[in-house]
């Protein structure tokens, strides 16, 4: 659950019990929501108001003291409100979060002067003044609701999910481990213009994890480790007790180099150099930490390590990361989507094979290729994201829409699903006039709404939205 800032706004010429009102059902439904709230007391100001410029120095200091807890802040216009006092508060606060912006609805029988609200002509004052200053904003789905609605109910969890996902965003520190893929040079990003949204890159050569792998002889943790990778998927003969201690000492290193720097997201150059020089695969590790809310991308791909996150803090639902692979058949709406595979165990029809690699062990050699996931995607609703940096227009951009993971019949192998996204060709030709990468990130939920809210509006990203 998120903290808010509240902010009840007045104009004294309209009845102040209104004001009172909307405070008490304000607050009382963001707690019955389960969410925390920062706001002036009915002692800091008159009714816990903000209207005047003083009032307003008041809210800005209240926020600013706490800007390190405030997710978002939501305006509530029971009547029309000040909009200048609004706005002074908000400029004050120098907070950089999502806002939403309530306005109550008159009834139609009450419009006699010691009813009447008219917060339908204040927003559009409260908006023109923040849009006069930069500051952005979040808007209900109708112009005017009553707070105790349930439609507003469905807007705060909306905000509340978009707040997530811009802290998550703004506060970002991704892993990325070992150099880009050589033959990929699809998966090349702005290190800077990452930076300039707030993502913090942090590296590392591979091979100190490997080093930190190979020097790893805790035995209890090795052990442990073990235990929950036989626990998490089945293991295939080829899955020997040394190959599962090998699988178990590199997951243990990439988790405390992860947690020594504090990274929220990865993005690990999963061959040739991990099986090479160290005789395993990458993937299974990646899984794991990804269910654990932790998501991993594959072949060093930071953009799409960022495109995880945010589908992650959107959907509450640990990702996937797969290439748009195969046509299907002659369906042009449907498509397979493969890779080797790092899913989260949640994200599979069943309990995951854990094996070695397919087509790379052709090359790599099967005795260095353990540690892949196997299995069908389970079907279910889906959001896809990828973004990626235009490095020739030094912009963040991206594409993102629903669809479905289908139950079609799939004989092939690896961590495999069938997509369908309907004017899939459509999607497809945005994607290669684009310029974008063959990976994209999936989550089996529909949160495309909160994802262009948060991009967009907030992040201030060019995305565009499939349908």
């Amino acid at each position: 659950m998120a903290t808010f800032g509240v902010l009840i706004s007045n104009r004294s010429f309209f009845p102040d019990h209104l004001v009172l009102t909307a405070r008490e059902q304000l607050l009382s439904s963001l707690a019955a929501q389960g969410h925390r709230v920062i706001t002036l007391s009915t002692e800091d100001t008159n009714m816990g108001e903000t209207m005047t410029y003083e009032e307003a120095v008041k809210c800005a200091k209240l926020f600013r003291d706490h800007s390190e807890e405030i997710d978002g802040v939501i305006i509530a216009l029971p009547n029309f409100g000040e909009e200048a006092g609004i706005a002074d508060a908000m400029r004050m606060s120098r907070l950089d979060c999502p806002i939403l912006i309530q306005a109550s609805d008159d009834d139609f029988d009450k419009l006699q002067l010691e009813n009447r609200r008219d917060a339908f002509c204040g927003k559009l004052s409260l908006c023109n003044n923040l849009y006069q200053y930069g500051i952005k904003y979040t808007l209900t789905r109708r112009h005017t609701c009553a707070i105790l609605s349930d439609e507003f109910k469905a807007d705060v969890d909306f905000f509340a999910r978009v707040c997530t996902v811009v802290k998550a965003l703004k506060t970002a520190r991704i892993g990325q481990i070992g150099a880009r893929v050589t033959p990929f040079r699809t998966v090349r990003y702005s290190e800077k213009l990452l930076q300039a949204s707030g993502i913090t890159v942090e590296t590392e050569d591979f091979s100190e994890i490997l080093a930190d792998a190979n020097q790893m002889n805790d035995r209890a943790r090795i052990d442990a480790k073990v235990a929950e990778i036989r626990a998490y998927g089945n293991v295939a003969p080829c899955g020997t007790q040394e190959k599962l201690e090998r699988q178990a000492k590199l997951i243990l290193a990439v988790e405390d180099w992860m947690a020594a720097h504090r990274c929220t997201a990865s993005a690990i150059q999963c061959w040739d150099s991990v099986e090479a020089n160290y005789g395993c695969a990458m993937c299974l590790g990646m899984s794991m930490m990804g269910e654990k809310g932790r998501p991993s991308a594959c072949e060093t791909d930071v953009m799409g390590a960022v495109s995880m996150l945010a589908l992650l803090n959107a959907s509450g639902v640990p990702p996937i990361y797969q290439d748009w692979n195969n046509n299907y058949k002659d369906e042009p709406d449907k498509c397979i989507n493969v890779h080797c595979s790092n899913y989260p165990a949640c994200a599979f029809e069943e309990k995951p094979e854990i094996a070695n690699l397919d087509i790379l062990a052709t090359t790599l050699g099967a005795d260095v290729s353990f540690g892949a996931l196997k299995g069908r995607v389970r079907p279910s609703k889906m959001t896809y994201l990828k973004l990626s940096t235009d490095d020739r227009r030094g912009v963040v951009k991206g594409y993102l829409g629903e669809g479905r993971f289908a139950d079609d019949p799939l004989p092939t192998f690896g961590g495999v699903a069938v997509c369908e996204v309907e004017n899939l060709n459509g999607l497809m030709r945005h994607l290669t006039k684009n310029g974008y990468e063959h990976h994209v990130a999936l989550t089996q939920a529909e949160c495309a709404d909160v994802l262009e809210e948060a991009l967009t509006n907030y992040m201030g990203w060019e995305i565009y939205r499939h349908s």
